[in-house]
């Protein structure tokens, strides 16, 4: 336990802290109970909760006792942007979002246990209270002056739009959250995003102004790319834990594209390798670049720490046969379709199409004749099996999943074509 504090400094997950060296002591003497919370703002959770739920796991791995607070009160609220209000969602909408993150976030956690984990929700406490009671037991202990100084808010109040009580009023939400976790569990250090440090002071703050308790903050760095720019876009938006709005494939492709720059601090953020290991796959990225073995270890370890190893097992037979290397008619439907999901598409008719119709329908061929020659030259593929002769008309064999065919010209230029369902 004495170590974890170095252990998280090491592999970047410390950007600033109440008293660094009262939380080491803290953390060095006993089991410490901590949490961090989750507003259910969307129906997912992304990467920056990522980096939270592994900073609880290295904890509790350590023997700390975690909670896992989800918002179903502040997340009727919204956490204040920089700009412009959020629309309030409905309460029913909330309360589905709050039990998928629920699901999300139970995995990363032991939840049996000395240091069993523990999920709360703020709406248990806060449901019942009425705002005399608010105003009077919480509100009384905030002065404006450090209120309206807090970064968004003061943001929000020299722009146009300005900023709505009903905003302005989150960070007492949130004080109000390590305050009562403090009370019923005797938890005495919140974690949470860089973002949020204002917020995890307010806690800390109304603990010792409301029952002269000394508790904690400790917070991540926001994650950038090492040229400086945002980590964690892509094409489709976020990059989102729940399969349903990102598939393990696309999840698995986006780690997997990491940059060599990147490599080693994301290995230490996002995975639980030991400082050797993380050693040696820095060194083959150095040395052996085009094998991306650092990337593809960050990319197994990531998925299956999100979407289990077996879905990750399936994303990587099907990376590997999109390019030969494996039996495309051995995947199953969804995983086949999320595999040529990005891949540029065109129509095809069991019967009728020929390979030129394909590769031009695609757009791997600009014409029919840069599609003959490409046949010609032996740079024409269907499912991965070469094809010579231009009239090949496509079969319902040929079919995958009974409804796309994989083109590919030459190496690695990839496409779909699909067959519409009756």
């Amino acid at each position: 336990m004495s170590d974890i504090l170095d252990e998280l400094e090491w592999r970047g997950l410390i950007a600033q802290t109440t008293d660094r060296d009262a939380i080491g002591a803290a953390l060095a003497e006993g089991p410490v109970t901590y949490y961090c919370g989750f507003d259910p703002s969307a129906p997912s959770l992304h990467h920056g909760h990522l980096v939270q739920l592994i900073t609880l796991r290295h904890l509790q791995l350590a023997g700390h006792r975690p909670l896992a607070l989800v918002g179903g009160a502040t997340g009727l609220i919204g956490d204040p942007r920089m700009s412009g209000e959020r629309t309030l969602n409905d309460r029913a909408v909330v309360a589905e979002w709050t039990e998928r993150l629920r699901s999300q976030i139970e995995p990363f956690l032991d939840f049996g246990g000395e240091h069993a984990a523990r999920m709360v929700n703020n709406l248990d406490w806060t449901d019942g209270l009425t705002a005399i009671d608010f105003l009077r037991e919480i509100g009384k202990h905030y002065r404006l002056g450090t209120m309206l100084a807090k970064d968004t808010v003061a943001r929000r109040l020299a722009s146009d739009e300005g900023i709505s009580f009903t905003e302005f009023s989150y960070q007492i939400l949130q004080g109000m959250d390590f305050l009562e976790l403090n009370r019923r569990y005797g938890c005495t250090l919140q974690t949470g995003g860089n973002d949020q440090w204002g917020n995890l002071l307010s806690g800390v703050e109304l603990a010792r102004k409301a029952d002269g308790t000394t508790v904690h903050a400790l917070t991540t760095p926001l994650i950038t790319k090492a040229d400086g720019t945002k980590f964690g876009k892509t094409e489709g938006g976020a990059v989102w834990l729940a399969p349903d709005m990102m598939s393990p494939y696309a999840f698995y492709q986006f780690w997997l594209n990491t940059e060599d720059a990147d490599v080693e601090r994301f290995l230490k953020i996002f995975t639980f390798r030991s400082r050797e290991e993380i050693a040696e796959l820095a060194a083959a990225v150095a040395e052996r670049p085009q094998a991306r073995e650092g990337q593809r270890v960050l990319a197994q370890d990531v998925t299956s720490l999100v979407h289990g190893p077996e879905a990750t097992d399936r994303v990587e037979r099907a990376s590997r046969a999109l390019f030969g290397r494996g039996d495309l008619h051995d995947l199953d439907e969804e995983t086949l379709g999320h595999a040529v999901a990005e891949l540029p598409r065109g129509d095809a008719v069991v019967g009728e199409s020929n390979v030129v119709d394909l590769l031009v329908a695609t757009g791997l061929a600009p014409g029919r004749s840069a599609a003959r020659r490409t046949v010609a030259e032996g740079g024409a593929y269907v499912n991965n099996a070469k094809v010579t002769d231009e009239d090949h008309v496509l079969a319902p064999r040929d079919l995958l999943a009974g409804r796309w065919v994989l083109l590919r010209r030459g190496r690695r230029n990839l496409a779909v074509a699909e067959v519409a369902r009756a």
